[in-house]
């Protein structure tokens, strides 16, 4: 598994595995970088300063230029100041050592599968938010191809994969609405089949369809 990780619960499974899970963008090089080219979509033109929750390793953080990045695993976190993050801050999403209102966008790629509260994770997020603030929340739906996919690896007792708990693309919009956001678009990638070659993809504007990867981009409105 790769992508952002979740909360105190799943910490230590990182720190002991953190260069196995960073491995899988040296080995997956055109899925990573379908998902790259959609989180960059996802985010064009949204304000600064940009936190990625669940930063990780650091993969997506150092494309999209993030200019904060939370974690609790300090192995995932070592890796991702290589990768040259400005700031970085062990914690869990769930409780941000942040004050409110504080950046302008944040970005989520996959840790609300591993999160301890995800729907805890998501309102901590709106506070952390200036008001019209943009968050980016990216997911591979448990309904997709991939999704039951990589659930059925975790059930043969993938270590990365057991620990997941997917979501499908309708519980992430109902969280995000329950959290407070207002959804905008959703862009998807990863339109072959997990058994099929893959393939270089530009991101499409969807919110259906069996994609392994979708962003969904909402806003934390103004108060009126």
């Amino acid at each position: 598994m790769r992508r952002g990780c979740g909360g105190i619960s799943t910490a230590p499974l990182f720190d002991r595995l953190y260069e196995r899970y960073d491995k899988w963008y040296e080995e997956n090089r055109l899925l990573a970088a379908n998902e790259a080219k959609t989180v960059s979509r996802a985010l064009e033109g949204s304000p600064r300063p940009l936190l990625e929750v669940g930063v990780g390793t650091g993969f997506f953080a150092s494309i999209v230029g993030a200019d904060a990045g939370l974690d609790p695993s300090l192995g995932m976190l070592r890796r991702a100041r290589e990768r040259g993050i400005p700031l970085l801050v062990a914690g869990v999403g769930e409780r941000m050592p942040f004050r409110s209102r504080v950046f302008g966008s944040a970005l989520i790629v996959v840790t609300l599968c591993f999160a301890d509260d995800p729907q805890e994770l998501l309102r901590e997020v709106w506070r952390v938010l200036a008001w019209g603030g943009v968050l980016v929340s990216c997911i591979v739906p448990r309904d997709s191809s991939w999704g039951e996919y990589y659930e059925a690896k975790g059930r043969a007792g993938h270590p990365f994969y057991s620990k997941a708990r997917f979501i499908t693309n309708e519980m992430h919009h109902t969280m995000l609405k329950n959290a407070g956001f207002s959804l905008e678009r959703q862009y998807a990638t990863l339109s072959f089949k997990p058994w099929e070659e893959p393939r270089e993809e530009e991101p499409v504007e969807a919110w259906g369809g069996d994609y392994g990867f979708t962003c969904t981009r909402a806003r934390k409105k103004h108060v009126i």
